[in-house]
């Protein structure tokens, strides 16, 4: 708390705003709350300061959407994970903020890219398989049962193991696990439902080694409790705007604002 102003605490309670509102509606707008406090604070520390206020705002995500959860694509995600959170352990260690931030942003923008290539090819796919009677399930579902059988596990490990690091790194491993429930066909609330139980999980496995590291500090935990309540309203705010939201323009949002964070990362 010590040396902030007005005018940068009004960024970072809108970060936390932000938190909230990602929990409950659109995940890819946190990255953007990864910004705002990267703006405000040095990277480490703003890592630091995120990661409670990202635990509120699971809990609140849960306490709505803890029915819609796949439990057997979270099993199949989260060693992959655990591994992504110990090598972003090693590398916080290492390297300083500025190479932090942009190995972040660069990510995300390379695995927007990718998932936009791989939805034109199925696109493509699905249009020459209806002209010839070939595919007759609508679109998300076969790929929601291909996962379901283990047909995914590459990509679970390719995405478990980014989210982990991204996550440890910069607290952005919300952006890549959106694009992944997206590239297996996740309905929205099956999408909320799974990313609320798999980010309280992992955020809470993340605490000892933030705190190891130096990046929870009782400076930070005393802004996490002024910030709280705009968590609070964040989420308040996405639970009730989510119901007018159809699977379409959710994904459109999550990618929009994956991709405008990744920007202001790698800045």
């Amino acid at each position: 708390m010590n040396g902030l102003g007005g005018s940068e605490l009004a960024v970072l309670a809108l970060g936390a705003v932000l938190v909230g509102f990602a929990k409950t509606a659109i995940g890819g707008v946190g990255a953007i709350s990864v910004a705002l406090f990267a703006t405000v604070l040095p990277a480490r520390e703003s890592s630091g300061a995120l990661l409670p206020l990202l635990i509120a705002g699971d809990l609140l995500a849960v306490s709505a959407y803890r029915r819609h959860a796949d439990w057997q694509a979270l099993l199949r995600v989260f060693p992959s994970v655990a591994a992504g959170v110990l090598a972003g352990t090693v590398f916080v260690a290492q390297v300083d903020d500025t190479v932090m931030r942009r190995t972040i942003g660069a990510t995300l923008l390379v695995v927007v890219a990718v998932h936009l290539w791989q939805r034109a090819k199925k696109k493509r796919r699905t249009g020459a398989g209806s002209r010839t009677g070939a595919e007759a399930a609508p679109p998300g579902n076969g790929a929601a049962a291909v996962v379901a059988g283990g047909g995914f596990g590459g990509a679970a490990l390719f995405y478990g193991l980014l989210a982990g690091f991204t996550t440890m790194v910069a607290n952005a491993g919300g952006a890549v696990m959106a694009l992944y429930f997206l590239a297996v066909g996740f309905p929205m609330m099956r999408f909320l439902g799974t990313a609320a139980w798999f980010f309280l999980i992992v955020n809470v496995f993340k605490v000892p080694f933030s705190a190891g590291l130096g990046l929870i500090s009782v400076d930070s935990l005393e802004l996490n409790a002024v910030l709280l309540p705009a968590v609070l309203l964040g989420a308040l705010v996405g639970r009730a705007g989510v119901s007018r939201l159809d699977q379409a323009r959710f994904e459109k949002l999550v990618l929009f604002f994956t991709v405008l964070s990744a920007l202001n990362l790698v800045r």
